[in-house]
């Protein structure tokens, strides 16, 4: 640390000491300069003199004045302007009593408004002023009095300028606060969008994959007397689908690792090019599906493209977990528009909605991807039997500012 930023902190740390050492030096200023005199013949000269002992005492007053002048700068002011005045009509020759007032108002200027600035400084430049010309043996033109109207303004004007200057590094100060606390709520924020993305997807990778086990598993037990065939091949089922639900897992908790490390998942987000894949599991766990897609194949952005993945599985889970064994389902990608639509209908037992809504969270995760998208869904029982999911998703967003909302 420099030798001036540590006498700042010092300063900070210790005001009141800072302006006591300020004070005695004042008076030292003072005291010495009241043992001058200034001659005005041919040429300007100087000799000693004697200053008066009530001189020595106003000197010694407005000093004293000086030690409070951050605690009340006004009665401070006051005080040295006062003393400045009666040294000026009392004294002769006179003593630079009227530094203090300087000093004084200086430190008015530094620590108020700009108008109030204008106001006092006027009136002392005025008042000071005006008594060391009205008053003493020297003609009013003397630079002695026009030295005190100088030094009053630039005491003003002195001070305002620190204020000034203060005021903009405070301003600056605060914008750079504002905008880290700015910067750490965006962060918190993300990660709370991180961490509810990636609930989402756990939760949509285990109900699917633990559905068809279930699922399989149950068919194994119940022909494993009967027909071991087809309980060998119910339980390879059940391998397999453990197997992908592991690697899922693995890639979706992978996405927490630091992004230097070699072995965080490459591997893209799942989407409706997948969506073939995706039926095929469920067929093989005895769920009859059609598939029907009007969607020219258009490429889609990565969130929208995931979304429509997530529901059409989390839509054919719930079918598979409450529909009952002999539901079908149907499937349909729809480009409309701007839009692109999911539907997921199926001729079930109709227990859907008072299930999945009463204990588990596949409706709300997929609100939660719609509705992040800015798009709509619409999930209830259908007439006759069964339960339908209709999702719209807008391909491109809606917001004026025209950005994507991936």
């Amino acid at each position: 640390m420099s030798t001036l930023a540590r006498a700042r902190c010092q300063a900070k740390a210790h005001p009141l000491a800072m302006d006591a050492v300020l004070a005695a030096a004042v008076l030292v200023c003072m005291v010495a300069g009241s043992f001058v005199e200034p001659r005005h013949q041919d040429s300007v000269s100087w000799a000693l003199r004697t200053p008066d002992p009530l001189s020595l005492v106003l000197m010694a007053l407005a000093a004293a004045a000086l030690v409070f002048r951050r605690r009340a700068p006004m009665t401070v002011l006051a005080l040295t302007g006062t003393v400045s005045v009666v040294e000026s009509v009392t004294g002769d020759p006179r003593a630079p009593v009227a530094m203090s007032a300087v000093v004084a108002l200086y430190t008015v200027a530094s620590t108020t408004d700009r108008p109030t600035t204008w106001r006092v400084g006027l009136l002392t430049m005025t008042v000071l002023t005006g008594a060391a010309m009205s008053a003493g043996s020297l003609p009013w033109y003397a630079q002695e009095n026009l030295a005190i109207f100088a030094w009053t303004g630039i005491g003003a004007t002195a001070g305002d300028s620190v204020r000034s200057r203060r005021a903009f590094v405070q301003a600056i100060q605060e914008r750079a606060e504002r905008a880290e606390r700015t910067r750490e709520e965006e962060a918190r924020r993300r990660v709370a969008e991180e961490r509810l993305r990636i609930a989402r997807d756990l939760h949509d990778v285990v109900a699917h994959h633990i559905a068809l086990v279930n699922v399989q598993a149950g068919v194994a037990a119940h022909v494993m007397d009967k027909r071991p065939d087809q309980a060998k091949e119910a339980l390879a089922h059940v391998r397999e689908a453990s197997r992908s639900a592991l690697n899922e897992l693995r890639a979706t908790v992978g996405l927490l690792r630091q992004s230097g490390d070699p072995e965080a998942p490459t591997e893209p987000a799942p989407g409706l090019d997948r969506i073939d894949e995706l039926t095929g599991t469920f067929r093989s766990a005895g769920l009859h599906i059609e598939v029907a897609r009007a969607d020219q194949g258009a490429p889609l952005p990565a969130a929208v493209d995931l979304a429509a993945y997530r529901i059409i599985q989390e839509a054919l889970t719930n079918v598979q977990k409450h529909a009952g064994p002999q539901a079908k389902a149907e499937v349909s990608v729809v480009r409309v528009g701007p839009n692109i639509e999911i539907t997921v209908l199926d001729d079930g037992s109709g227990e859907h909605e008072t299930q999945d809504s009463g204990g588990g969270h596949g409706l709300l995760g997929m609100r939660e991807r719609v509705t992040a998208l800015r798009g709509t869904l619409t999930t209830g029982p259908r007439y006759g039997g069964g339960f339908r999911v209709h999702a719209i998703l807008p391909v491109k967003n809606r917001t004026p500012t025209g950005e994507d909302p991936a």
